[in-house]
C-alpha cells in the first residue's frame, strides 16, 4: 500500500476512527489499531471496540492499493506532530513508513488478517436534519448515567412519540426528554436504546453538517454524516417508566430569566463545597439562590422572579441545576415545584420540546 494525503486530513480522519479503538485491545490486541484500506484514491479508516465502530473516507493520492491496520494511539500522535503540508505512507511487510519534508519513520504494524469483520449497517434507511438532532442530543445525553453497573441508564431511549422522535435520559437523579416533532423514524410504539457513548461520539461527529443519515438494525444503530459512519450496539432492556416520575400537576411555578438565573447560580455555587446543595427560595418578592458551607463561607443572590403558589425553599445538587438550565432554549424559563421533596420540573415559556425534571437534595 502507499498513497500521498495532506496531513490535516489524516490527522482528521486518525482522531475520528481512533475514538472507537480499545484502550487495551482485551481478548483482540488488534483493536487498538486503525485498520485502513487504500482502494484506488479513497482511504478507508475504522476504528472498533466491537461495541462502537467508526469509519471515515478520505480522499487521497494512491499508487498502490493494500490494508493494513496501524496502532492508533501512535499513528495518530506522529502524524499530528508532523508540519502541515504532503504526508507519504507507504507499507512493506510488517511496517508503515511515514514520511514528510526531512521526517522518515516507521511503525511496526498489526495483524490485518485478526481486524474481525464487522456487520453491514441495515438497508432502510432515514435522513434527518443535523443540526436539530445535534441540539437534541445536546440536551439529553447528559443526564444519561455513566455507572456501568446500571448499563440500562447508561443509554438513551429513542421512541416514536406522536408524529416524531422522543430522546429520553435519566440517571436517577435528573430526567431529559426532548422531543423532535415531524421526524419519523421508528414505527408507532417503538423505541431503541443507545448507548450514550455512542452519542456523544455523534455529536462531536455532527459539527456543521446539513444531514445525517440513520439505519436501524435489529441489534445496531448507524449514523452517517458526509464520509463517516458511526455505527454502535443497542442496549437490550427495559428502560425505566420515566412517564410516572413526572407529576402531573404543581401548584408552583417559578418564571425566571434563564442567563440570571446561570450566572447566579454560578456565583454562588463557588462556596457550594463538599456535596453542598445550592437552596432555591421561592417567594412572592422573587427568589433567592443561598450556599452555605461550614468552614468555609456562605453566597447568596436575590433575583428578581414572578412566583406562583406558596412561599417554598428547594435545595438541588447545583451541577445538575446548572446542566439543566443551560440547555433549557429561550430566555426565560419556568420551575415548577410541588414541595420541597417531589421533583421540580425546568421548561421554556418558549415551547413544550423539551423538559427536564430534577431531584431535589434533602437539607
Amino acid at each position: 500500500m502507499r498513497f500521498r494525503c495532506e496531513r490535516d486530513g489524516l490527522v482528521d480522519a486518525l482522531g475520528a476512527a481512533g475514538r472507537a479503538v480499545a484502550s487495551r485491545g482485551g481478548s483482540l490486541p488488534v483493536l487498538s489499531g486503525v485498520r485502513v484500506e487504500l482502494a484506488g484514491d479513497r482511504l478507508s479508516l475504522i476504528g472498533s471496540d466491537l461495541d462502537l465502530t467508526i469509519g471515515v473516507e478520505v480522499e487521497v493520492a494512491g499508487e498502490a492499493d493494500g490494508v493494513a491496520v496501524v496502532p492508533a494511539k501512535i499513528a495518530s500522535d506522529l502524524v499530528r506532530s508532523l508540519e502541515a503540508g504532503a504526508v507519504e505512507v507507504h507499507v512493506e511487510g510488517d511496517e508503515a513508513h511515514i514520511a514528510a519534508g526531512r521526517f522518515q519513520s516507521s511503525i511496526r504494524l498489526l495483524p490485518a488478517d485478526e481486524f474481525p469483520r464487522l456487520p453491514e449497517p441495515a438497508p432502510d434507511a432515514v435522513t434527518l436534519a443535523a443540526k436539530d438532532f445535534a441540539l437534541a442530543l445536546h440536551q439529553v445525553v447528559p443526564a444519561a448515567s455513566a455507572d456501568d453497573a446500571r448499563p440500562i441508564l447508561t443509554g438513551v431511549l429513542m421512541a416514536a412519540e406522536g408524529d416524531g422522535l422522543r430522546f429520553v435520559a435519566t440517571d436517577s437523579y435528573r430526567l431529559a426528554v426532548r422531543d423532535l416533532p415531524g421526524t419519523s423514524v421508528l414505527r408507532e410504539g417503538q423505541s431503541v436504546l443507545v448507548p450514550s457513548r455512542a452519542l456523544r461520539e455523534l455529536e462531536r461527529l455532527l459539527g456543521a453538517a446539513g444531514e445525517v443519515t440513520l439505519r436501524l438494525g435489529e441489534r445496531d444503530a448507524t449514523f452517517e454524516i458526509a464520509r463517516t459512519r458511526l455505527t454502535t450496539r443497542l442496549i437490550e432492556g427495559e428502560f425505566p417508566n420515566y412517564r410516572g416520575l413526572i407529576p402531573s400537576t404543581y401548584p408552583n411555578r417559578l418564571t425566571v430569566g434563564r442567563e440570571a438565573l446561570l450566572d447566579a447560580a454560578r456565583r454562588v455555587r463557588l462556596m457550594a463545597r463538599e456535596a453542598t446543595p445550592v437552596r432555591l427560595s421561592m417567594s412572592a418578592d422573587g427568589l433567592e439562590l443561598v450556599a452555605i458551607t461550614q468552614d468555609v463561607g456562605q453566597a447568596h443572590e436575590q433575583l428578581d422572579a414572578k412566583y406562583e403558589g406558596t412561599e417554598l425553599t428547594v435545595a438541588f445538587n447545583p451541577e445538575y441545576l446548572l446542566d439543566g438550565v443551560e440547555v433549557t432554549p429561550g430566555d426565560e424559563i419556568t420551575v415548577e415545584t410541588v414541595d420541597h421533596q417531589k421533583p421540580a420540573v425546568i421548561r421554556s415559556t418558549e415551547g413544550s420540546e423539551f423538559l427536564y425534571l430534577l431531584m431535589p437534595v434533602r437539607v
